[in-house]
């Protein structure tokens, strides 16, 4: 048996069991749907998240559909995976995971393609079922009901939860609806699940029909809604994934402009990620984020820009377009725009990349620059140097990487190719249109041309006529 997962409220024993076994038909794709993407991550993922946010040590995962890739994806988080075969219903989902689940505590149910509930909403719920003789349950009420399980109360109280196709058409005017997400104590799971039966219109074991048994047994029902409706949505299409990444995301941007951040437009920011920020930061429209992002004071991120796993000092400036991965970049720096770097890349203090620049496994200095359509990969850069246009590293023989050494205050000149592994001296120059295959000594010129020849009288080719109907 897996280990009690303690609620971080109170002391209560929590299990925490997640039922990903549907096959997601209507997505029409061949990823199950827990593994379909919201925010950059599987919805899957979301769920697991906020079962650890309440203290969930081993969530318990009920999987079926595509269970091989379901499984990869989360090798390295501590799940217990438990197979439902066959699908039939959500309470048959339940009672597949019953052997894993203690005897005593209590068992929040959740769902894999619910992916946007909140810890807030979920400690309320807990907070309802804390001893063993009340059973918690979400609730919704809804304009438009249709297709949801209805709320029946007598003398107020959660009485029963009827399914649309087993509802009366007085049931069917109820606007409260279940969620499907429940907290039950242990004792009761382990009573009630043997007892389901599938009389119903879809010949399925309904987990819902456990509040008809808590009623008939004297055990309370304690209702909790959400924060808000959206929060308990589920994922079924491809049009209800997209509605809810915009919810997501716009949910992401107030909370940033609540923290003080400048975002031109909310609508056109995509977080997907964590984003950690100082004061007066500034995105403009399109920027996505991805990862763990680290933005300092001041920092300016340009319409287009991605940024992935990477760290921005105060007073750096990101012109547009520009993408930045797994990357460092110093205080008051100049990227872009359309500049790309890439991983291992460590940008000092006003170092400026110009557009079309790309970086790879490069430091630069404090101050220096490469403003204009260049490659440095596996590169050691020192303070001051200027790197001419159209000018790159040659790291790659076929087979290995090698690295290319600039000493502080170099001149690199437009055109140049430097063949590493080499090393150019502090304050050492090289000419325009050079290829550097020799280390260059401090403060000397390094000039690598053919001889300049001019031909006079030269007949430049002109095409051969074309016969007509040829």
């Amino acid at each position: 048996m897996p280990a009690l997962q303690q609620l971080s409220v109170g002391v209560m024993a929590l299990q925490v069991v997640i039922l990903a076994a549907g096959k997601g038909t209507r997505m029409r794709s061949s990823l199950p749907k827990v593994m379909q993407p919201l925010a950059g991550q599987p919805l899957l993922a979301h769920v697991l998240r906020v079962s650890r946010a309440l203290g969930a040590i081993r969530p318990i995962v009920v999987y079926g559909h595509g269970g091989d890739v379901v499984q990869q994806a989360f090798t390295d988080e501590a799940i217990d995976w438990v197979l439902q075969a066959e699908q039939k219903g959500t309470g048959h989902a339940v009672q597949v995971a019953l052997p894993v689940l203690e005897s005593h505590g209590h068992t929040l149910i959740l769902y894999g393609d619910v992916p946007l509930l909140s810890v807030a909403t979920l400690q309320r719920l807990l907070a309802t079922c804390a001893d063993d003789s009340t059973v918690g349950v979400l609730t919704v009420t809804l304009e438009n009901p249709t297709g949801y399980g209805r709320i029946v109360r007598e003398q107020g109280e959660v009485a029963r939860i009827v399914e649309q196709k087993d509802a009366s058409a007085d049931e069917l005017a109820i606007s409260e609806v279940n969620t499907g997400i429940l907290c039950v104590p242990n004792a009761l799971l382990h009573r009630w699940l043997p007892e389901l039966r599938n009389a119903n219109a879809q010949g399925e074991y309904y987990l819902t029909d456990l509040i008809g048994m808590a009623t008939r047994a004297g055990v309370a029902v304690s209702a909790v809604q959400p924060d808000t409706a959206w929060e308990v949505e589920g994922v079924n299409d491809k049009l209800q994934l997209a509605t809810l990444e915009r919810i997501w995301q716009r949910a992401q941007a107030d909370a940033l402009l609540r923290a003080g951040v400048t975002i031109i437009d909310p609508a056109r920011l995509d977080i997907r990620g964590e984003l950690q920020h100082g004061q007066d930061v500034v995105l403009e429209p399109n920027v996505q984020i991805n990862g763990r992002v680290s933005l300092g004071d001041n920092v300016q991120i340009g319409m287009g820009s991605v940024l992935s796993d990477c760290q921005i000092a105060a007073g750096t400036v990101i012109k547009p377009y520009s993408v930045i991965d797994s990357a460092r970049i110093g205080e008051r720096a100049q990227i872009g725009p359309f500049a790309r770097i890439r991983p291992g890349s460590d940008l000092a203090a006003e170092v400026h990349i110009g557009n079309f620049v790309e970086t790879k496994a490069t430091q630069m200095g404090e101050g220096s620059k490469a403003n204009h359509l260049a490659y440095l990969g596996d590169a050691v850069i020192g303070r001051g140097v200027n790197i001419g246009a159209g000018s790159i590293t040659c790291n790659y023989d076929g087979a290995n990487k090698h690295q290319t050494h600039i000493g502080d205050h170099a001149f690199i000149g437009t055109n140049n190719s430097l063949v590493a592994p080499v090393v150019i001296g502090a304050n050492a120059t090289t000419g325009a249109g050079s290829t550097i295959t020799k280390s260059v000594d401090d403060g000397t010129l390094a000039v690598s041309r053919a001889k300049q020849l001019c031909v006079d009288g030269w007949q430049r080719p002109t095409k051969n006529a074309v016969k007509k109907g040829t």
